[in-house]
């Protein structure tokens, strides 16, 4: 296959947050606009936040949450687009802080500095999201020039209804 020839690639960072259990329907609406997808998850999210099997399955690669060892093959090319989704507040806040200390948090470091579009769909309760750092942190990465979606507290209304994530968003921020 000529470099021609190769799908985009695109990085999903799945974070620990309750709607990441449908992150598949943002991994369906990628291959339908032909994108390649490798996902990327926190260690926590990997620990039943959503079913690593299925997505597996789906996308025909192992889920990355650890770093590989020196001498070990990239498992995936280098990415066309990185989206973070569901994005929380601790990996906001460590990835504008530069604390790479998950493979999750770090390839999203990274990513800035390869120059590729990056989108965010921030999951976080109103009550962090009040907190002053979380937002110092917003306005440093869409200073990086991350373009971040609607954010969804995940809380549901008065009338017990919980919010849309609208997982398709990150697409169309990172394809214009």
């Amino acid at each position: 296959m000529t470099e021609q020839d190769r799908k985009p690639f695109l990085y999903v960072v799945v974070c620990a947050a309750g709607i990441a259990a449908d992150v598949s329907r943002l991994i369906t609406a990628a291959q339908e606009r032909d994108w390649e997808v490798g996902v990327i998850a926190t260690p926590v999210a990997m620990n039943g936040f959503f079913d690593t099997a299925a997505v597996q399955a789906q996308t025909g690669r192992r889920i990355r949450s650890a770093w590989r060892s020196p001498g070990d093959p990239r498992p995936f090319p280098p990415p066309d687009a990185v989206v973070v989704a569901p994005a929380t507040f601790n990996t906001v806040n460590k990835w504008a802080a530069g604390l790479g200390d998950t493979l999750a948090v770090a390839t999203l470091c990274e990513a800035y500095g390869l120059g590729v579009p990056i989108a965010a769909l921030p999951c976080v309760s109103d009550a962090l999201a009040a907190h002053p750092a979380y937002n110092d942190s917003i306005i440093r990465l869409r200073g990086m020039g991350v373009r971040f979606g609607e954010p969804c507290s995940g809380e549901p209304d008065e009338h017990g209804r919980r919010p849309e994530f609208r997982w398709e968003q990150a697409l169309d921020l990172v394809e214009h």
